[in-house]
């Protein structure tokens, strides 16, 4: 991955849906030259996925939630269910196992307060190996952002 490799990136991680037009014509490349470097770089794992960001707030979901969830026991079997479950839970945006107190940290997204207390019983009161976890409700949504150059 060279310089004009990053350029792309950091131009299309911000607005994937810049053509190899606009992208040949900011950088300075040949559009057929940009479209062969993002093939390479999707087909490398580069670019993971091209994903639209929705509003949270147009779609009814204006409650963002911060949860670390602390775990009874940590067998590969106990860590590997509960990644499973949150990948498969709607509400759950993002999932981190993580070091330190807590063994997992979430950003939930839901409508409301009974919506957050409906996934607690669910996925947390109803799943034995949680011993504990503790709650951060976000007031405001100061940055929002996956970008990484």
């Amino acid at each position: 991955m060279d310089d004009i490799d990053l350029e792309i990136l950091r131009r299309f991680q911000s607005n994937a849906r810049l053509t190899a037009d606009a992208l040949a014509e900011d950088i300075g490349l040949s559009s057929p030259a940009i479209q062969k470097r993002l093939k390479k770089l999707r087909d490398t794992g580069a670019i993971e996925k091209e994903i639209a960001v929705l509003s949270p707030s147009k779609l009814g979901r204006e409650m963002t939630v911060i949860v670390q969830v602390m775990l009874e026991r940590e067998s590969r079997q106990k860590l590997d269910d509960f990644k499973r479950l949150m990948r498969r839970a709607p509400e759950v945006q993002q999932c981190y196992y993580a070091t330190g107190e807590a063994d997992f940290v979430l950003i939930l997204v839901v409508k409301d307060i009974k919506e957050y207390e409906e996934f607690t019983q669910e996925y947390f009161f109803g799943e034995s190996n949680v011993s504990r976890f503790t709650t951060s409700i976000v007031m405001d949504r100061v940055k929002v952002s996956l970008d990484i150059l």
